[in-house]
């Protein structure tokens, strides 16, 4: 399933390891049902976040 696309135009340099890091963000949040979200910069095994209100 893609949650997510990006496409840069003209073609610039990405890392690898920001798309991967996104990647496992994207497979927490739906291993937690959304009960877990990620910040910005999240790695595995960082604080993660509660959605609401706040």
């Amino acid at each position: 399933m893609i949650q997510a696309m990006e496409v840069l135009t003209p073609p610039v340099g990405r890392k690898v390891e920001e798309s991967l890091r996104q990647i496992k963000a994207f497979q927490h949040m739906r291993k937690t049902d959304g009960a877990e979200v990620t910040p910005s910069g999240w790695e595995p095994r960082k604080k993660i976040l509660k959605p609401g209100d706040e």
